[in-house]
């Protein structure tokens, strides 16, 4: 049976094992908060990708509450700073958008080589499992490589998919995959696209001449614009947000390999400094280890909670 705050906590060892150990080393069992601890408490938190405005932020609330007495020991950080990640996240999830009638249209964007196609394929098949007709676009038309990795996913998770050639423009892949969702009755339509990132200009041009299209055949369509960042790039990801941010509308990213990092503090950065919350996040290569964004579990996980804390 699915436990979200085990595939959490299993999904962020890494990081949580060096919040954790970093904790230890400064609050050895005996040794109580002090000054001293508070300071090096401060470069463990940048040292997990919270960030310095986080960890500054984070330090002066620990502070009050050390002064208080209610932040004494190691566990005591624990929850204070799980409330304080909370905080920062938002207590309550982020899902996908479902709009009232069909289809759902959801814009996959992100660079080359973030998991971005096989995040399309895992969202597939999780839809498929929930009985929903899916079909998928292959505007990725940039390279032929893509177009044949979606064509095995699509295969994978029983979807059907609209492509053209490699080099095709990619906004005709868009209008034909309307077009087919729309005859065929779909639930949701997944609109793959290319990733490079040549110059902003270029980008920009054909992302939005994909949106226009879109919205022409499917009105209020793209309901999500999901951008894919890949966990392991740390600070590049905010790069990336930011920038895609600038080009497109952005409504949630996809954090993949979340499990493959100790650099999964960089979900707060994102949040805090693009902007932009978490919807998705990839815990492991299996098809089904694509899971919803739990800001509680995240954030209780991430600082080594054996159990989910209260509220923020």
């Amino acid at each position: 049976m699915w436990n979200p705050f085990k595939a959490f906590a299993q999904g962020l060892a890494k990081t949580r094992e060096k919040i954790a150990s970093g904790l230890s080393a400064i609050l050895p069992i005996g040794r109580g908060v002090d000054e001293k601890v508070l300071e090096e408490l401060e470069l463990l938190l940048i040292g997990a990708d919270l960030g310095p405005a986080f960890a500054s932020s984070a330090l002066e609330e620990v502070k009050r509450a050390w002064k208080r007495r209610e932040a004494q020991d190691a566990e005591g950080l624990k929850r204070l700073l799980a409330a304080r990640i909370r905080k920062s996240l938002g207590a309550a999830p982020a899902p996908l958008f479902v709009p009232a009638s069909k289809p759902a249209v959801y814009l996959f964007v992100g660079v080359n080589g973030t998991g971005k196609t096989t995040t399309i394929g895992k969202l597939a098949a999780r839809m498929r499992d929930e009985g929903k007709k899916v079909l998928l676009g292959a505007a990725d038309t940039f390279r032929a490589a893509a177009i044949e990795q979606l064509e095995i996913w699509a295969k994978r998770a029983g979807a059907d998919i609209v492509r053209h050639q490699a080099g095709s423009d990619p906004s005709a892949v868009a209008f034909d995959a309307c077009e087919a969702a729309k005859a065929r009755g779909v639930d949701a339509l997944l609109l793959d696209t290319a990733g490079r990132l040549q110059t902003k200009q270029d980008l920009m041009q054909e992302l939005n001449k994909i949106r226009r299209v879109v919205t022409g055949r499917i009105p209020e369509a793209p309901h999500e614009t999901l951008l894919v960042l890949d966990a392991t790039t740390g600070q590049n990801g905010v790069s990336q947000a930011i920038l895609f941010k600038e080009v497109v509308p952005l409504t949630g990213i996809v954090l993949t390999k979340l499990d493959g990092t100790a650099k999964g503090g960089i979900v707060v950065r994102i949040r805090e400094e693009a902007g932009v919350p978490v919807k998705l996040v990839g815990l492991g290569e299996g098809i089904e280890d694509l899971a919803d964004f739990d800001p509680v579990r995240f954030a209780d996980a991430l600082v080594g909670l054996e159990e989910p804390g209260p509220p923020a």
